[in-house]
């Protein structure tokens, strides 16, 4: 079976989920909601003192999840209500084949802590790109990694048909070029860091920056989902909109860092280091036309048009407007 195979059957199961988001907070008194391990945010301090459970009045159960696909998959069966940190991509994959999401806020930009290794051995830089053909690449299929990738391929002039791309979650993929079994590691986080322990990036943050790369995570949710329980979605985005900006001011960040590093499951010295590289967004600037307002939505539509350009999903939305709920972020922002 095809890799693009893979990513069509595996959305199409997307859509057929869809139907089945029926969870609800107010019938369980808990909801679950997924996040990444060894992606220290703010919100983690937060979670880690009960600020959400005390504040919302509800269990929550958080779930750590390997790669923002496997989020949408989980939100699709209804196993899981809200995913902190998931990738752009992932989420238009999952919209384009039919998933009713909602992006509610901006999680984090962090075009420095997503990127492409390549081994050392080979030697391999911007200027040398063409000796990319038939290297084996590790590549989280359907995430901001993926969508990097393609786009530096692209960037670059080299064809991504000429490469054998393996679809790996991150930790794998780090372990295999370790193991010199790729040639190249796609993915983010402290898989990114132990990868650059082996090989080198083709090109800096700014850089794909200033090719409109972008790389930026969202907290999204089933739609039917957030309109039944939209109150409390707002004092969730609120209690992690307090979180960043606590982080915001740096005399917090010898109290904040031990918890955040615990939750993340790392040590402090790597849990500031991979911070340094984030940007946590204010409530005013995801509500803005830099973000939620219309550069989010266009990006978007971006993503999935060179998704079905590489036959990775069979079609893109003509809008990805209504896939942007920033009612509760704006409910938040008052209170």
């Amino acid at each position: 079976m095809s890799i693009s195979k893979k990513i069509k059957l595996s959305t199409a199961a997307f859509a057929m989920l869809a139907s089945s988001q029926a969870a609800t907070a107010g019938g369980h008194g808990e909801i679950t909601v997924a996040y990444f391990l060894e992606w220290p945010m703010p919100f983690e301090y937060a979670k880690q003192m009960g600020t959400y459970d005390e504040e919302l009045g509800v269990k929550i159960n958080w779930v750590s999840f390997e790669s923002g696909v496997k989020m949408s998959a989980a939100m699709a069966s209804g196993d899981v209500q809200l995913s902190v940190s998931q990738g752009v991509p992932p989420f238009v994959v999952a919209t384009s084949a039919g998933q009713d999401l909602q992006i509610l806020d901006v999680a984090v930009s962090y075009a420095d802590n997503d990127n492409c290794v390549v081994r050392s051995d080979l030697e391999i830089d911007k200027n040398s790109t063409g000796e990319l053909a038939g290297k084996k690449v590790a590549v989280p299929l359907g995430t901001a990694a993926h969508y990097g990738f393609l786009k530096q391929m692209s960037h670059f002039g080299v064809d991504v048909g000429s490469m054998e791309v393996v679809d790996m979650d991150p930790p794998d993929g780090a372990a295999a070029i370790a193991q010199g079994a790729v040639d190249m590691f796609c993915g983010w986080g402290g898989s990114l860091r132990r990868a650059l322990e082996h090989g080198n990036v083709l090109l800096t943050g700014a850089e794909k920056t200033d090719l409109g790369i972008l790389v930026f995570d969202v907290t999204s949710g089933p739609a039917d989902w957030v309109a039944e329980n939209s109150d409390l979605v707002a004092k969730f985005l609120k209690i992690t909109a307090d979180a960043n900006e606590m982080w915001a001011d740096e005399s917090n960040h010898a109290k904040m860092l031990p918890a955040i590093a615990k939750d993340a499951g790392m040590d402090e010295e790597a849990t500031a280091s991979t911070m340094a590289t984030f940007t946590f967004p204010t409530v005013g600037d995801q509500l803005s036309g830099a973000w939620l307002g219309g550069a989010a939505q266009e990006f978007m539509k971006g993503v999935a048009d060179v998704f079905v350009e590489a036959n990775s999903i069979d079609g893109a939305l003509d809008s990805y407007e209504a896939a942007v709920n920033t009612g509760p972020l704006n409910a938040a922002n008052g209170m």
